[in-house]
């Protein structure tokens, strides 16, 4: 029993390893090496995990050896715009200024009804107003509207707008003081402490979630008790 968990761990951990090594990506971003980099690792992992006469080197060899593998073509890829598009392809053109491109579809082999579909997605119900539509090497469609079918924004309208955006700093989590944010806003326990009083809370343990996002923009929720 120590053994299977012991096996278990070492391959849970290392595939964790090499998955980091890959960059964070969701299932669907994975381009068509890196899904096949995840297949195989889970099925070499998966071996000596069940059959303990296998020895653990047999499965973590040939893992090493994939990770190696695939460290190696994604440098190729930076160095090399051939050697990627050959093994990543080229992003596909579907729409071209709101006329779609029935070779580009038939190449990717995408059908209508996925392609309305992506564009319901996003919020387009019609492809006219569409000035382009990318098919991209993870099979997401970028969508990029014509000007006119687009929000104006603050500069083109030519107002002038204060700079508000803050990126948030959690200092509560689950009732846990994250200090090292706390001290990133300039603040300190008692003033924390003070914050929570003027709230009605006696204790950081009471708040599940305080965020501060800009001088005067705290948000904080109450924990709920089950």
């Amino acid at each position: 029993m120590t053994t299977a968990l012991l096996r278990t761990v070492i391959l849970y951990f290392l595939i964790m390893i090499g998955l980091r090594l890959m960059g964070k990506r969701q299932i669907g971003e994975l381009e068509p090496g890196e899904l096949v980099l995840t297949m195989l690792l889970s099925d070499l992992a998966a071996v000596p995990m069940q059959d303990f006469g296998i020895p653990l080197l047999a499965g973590i060899l040939p893992i090493l050896m994939l990770l190696s593998l695939s460290l190696l073509i994604s440098q190729l890829s930076l160095k090399s715009l051939w050697f990627r598009d050959l093994v990543c392809g080229k992003p596909a053109v579907i729409i071209d200024h709101g006329r779609i491109c029935q070779d580009a579809m038939r190449r990717s082999r995408l059908t209508t009804d996925e392609l309305l579909e992506e564009l319901r997605i996003q919020g387009y119900s019609d492809f006219s107003a569409i000035k382009y539509a990318v098919l991209e090497n993870s099979g997401s469609l970028s969508v990029l509207p014509w000007s006119t079918e687009q929000p104006p924004t603050a500069t083109q309208l030519k107002l002038q707008v204060e700079d508000s955006c803050f990126l948030p700093l959690v200092l509560i989590n689950d009732g846990r003081v994250l200090r090292k944010n706390l001290e990133k806003t300039g603040n300190d326990a008692a003033w924390l402490q003070l914050l929570l009083k003027d709230r009605g809370f006696t204790s950081p343990r009471q708040v599940f979630l305080l965020t501060l996002s800009g001088p005067n923009h705290i948000t904080c929720i109450r924990k709920e008790h089950s």
